[in-house]
């Protein structure tokens, strides 16, 4: 079965955008996976195809209504069998193993949120899981929509011309990916690192393991945290 993805948003002009081109592109035009964008306000009742209201209880904005909401969702996805998101900055952080999760299922449906946000009745109602991407808010849900469905189109099989690119990356083991290089072999004074060209490939995959846990280590302490912190690991960059 190929992957769908359906997305149901109040702009369906923004899809596929940059999901068209380079490797999420050439998969979709292969049929490798689907995309169906689908415009919230086909399924607003009155002429001029509300969909959204002020918030209970006062406050700025507007706020997408739940009937209307509710009635796009079934519409996309009668049988209710697969993911259901929403793009959301208070959903928990997208991770890599969600989206290898998500990656081998038929395909997610996303809701994209616009205005102050959705009806908390329709979250409920429908299952919706919210998913954020970051620690940060955006005009709207699509962009988000986007970053979650490259993530996982470039895992679908055929994709990725080498299947060990994805299994060797930023998150893979918990770890961020450790430094890379390529020639010129001099560059600006700097120098690729000798164990990368030494042939040795015991020494370079234990270089490229003690580099990704260093760097875990400095940037990232709430994942290095998770995998118990392990001791006694340095930086090899010298070789």
């Amino acid at each position: 079965m190929t992957w769908r993805a359906t997305v149901l948003t109040l702009f369906p002009e923004m899809f596929p955008g940059p999901l068209g081109v380079s490797l999420a592109g050439r998969a979709l035009a292969s049929g490798l996976w689907e995309l169906e964008a689908r415009d919230i306000r086909n399924s607003a009742t009155d002429r001029h195809r509300s969909v959204d209201d002020t918030p209970a209880g006062g406050g700025p904005g507007m706020v997408l209504r739940a009937d209307v909401l509710a009635a796009a969702i079934d519409a996309a996805d009668a049988d209710q069998d697969r993911p259901r998101l929403l793009m959301s900055p208070r959903g928990r952080p997208l991770t890599q193993s969600q989206v290898a999760n998500l990656a081998a299922g038929p395909g997610p449906l996303i809701v994209c949120g616009r205005f102050e946000g959705i009806d908390q009745r329709v979250i409920e109602a429908r299952n919706l899981e919210e998913v954020s991407v970051g620690d940060y808010v955006l005009s709207g849900g699509e962009i988000a929509a986007m970053a979650l469905m490259d993530a996982c189109v470039r895992l679908l099989p055929g994709v990725m011309g080498k299947q060990a690119s994805g299994d060797d990356e930023s998150f893979s083991e918990g770890l961020l990916e450790y430094p890379q290089y390529t020639r010129p072999q001099e560059f600006e004074g700097r120098s690729i690192p000798e164990v990368l060209i030494s042939g040795d490939h015991a020494r370079v995959a234990a270089w490229r393991k003690a580099e990704a846990e260093a760097l875990t280590r400095a940037r990232r302490p709430d994942l290095w945290a998770a995998r118990g912190g392990q001791k006694g690991t340095k930086s090899t960059t010298d070789g």
